[in-house]
């Protein structure tokens, strides 16, 4: 069975670097100024091909990076950190920007460096890419389905709503819930 998936994988990484990049999505939040995309797969292709050259980065906060999981190879730089501030108006926890985004990212990454970006659902990552454009980096890539993927959407679907169709997690690709301090977010470090 490990053979199988095994086998699976590779020939969907195959697959995947053969049909680089994804197009624009549909979406109008998920696009971004440089209109650089990549699916999960395929940034999962990218960094096999050359992982010294292309990094992950999970934009996602330090709960969800730890909590839900991340790609193995991902390093954490949260584009926005969450409050813990509950917003009865909304019925949710809102997220607050990182003023320390950018600066993290210039402190760990040249500005000629391939980032493929990804948060829970393209979402984030897409503003991201645009904070870190106008920064001045040139090649960062937005991962559209995110780590989660999109929810589905059929009406008629027992399963509508869930995150199951696409998405780093869903494909499946290597991600794990262990803490690496290399990649954690640690502002200041």
């Amino acid at each position: 069975m490990r053979l199988l998936k095994t086998v699976a994988l590779g020939l969907l990484v195959l697959c995947a670097s053969a049909a680089l990049a994804a197009g624009s999505p549909s979406d109008p939040r998920k696009r971004t100024n440089p209109g650089k995309y990549v699916a999960a797969v395929e940034a999962y292709a990218m960094w096999r091909k050359t992982p010294a050259a292309v990094h992950i980065v999970d934009v996602r906060t330090p709960e969800e990076y730890a909590l839900l999981g991340h790609p193995a190879m991902a390093a954490n730089l949260p584009f926005m950190l969450w409050t813990g501030v509950f917003d009865a108006r909304r019925r949710a926890y809102p997220l607050a920007a990182n003023p320390d985004f950018v600066p993290e990212v210039k402190r760990r990454f040249k500005p000629g460096d391939t980032l493929l970006l990804l948060c829970r659902s393209g979402h984030r990552s897409a503003p991201a890419v645009n904070a870190l454009a106008a920064a001045g980096f040139t090649d960062v890539f937005s991962v559209v389905d995110g780590f989660e993927g999109d929810p589905v959407a059929e009406a008629g679907s027992p399963d509508v709503g869930k995150r199951i169709q696409n998405g780093w997690r869903n494909e499946p690709l290597p991600w794990t819930t262990e803490l690496d301090p290399a990649l954690v977010y640690l502002p200041g470090r």
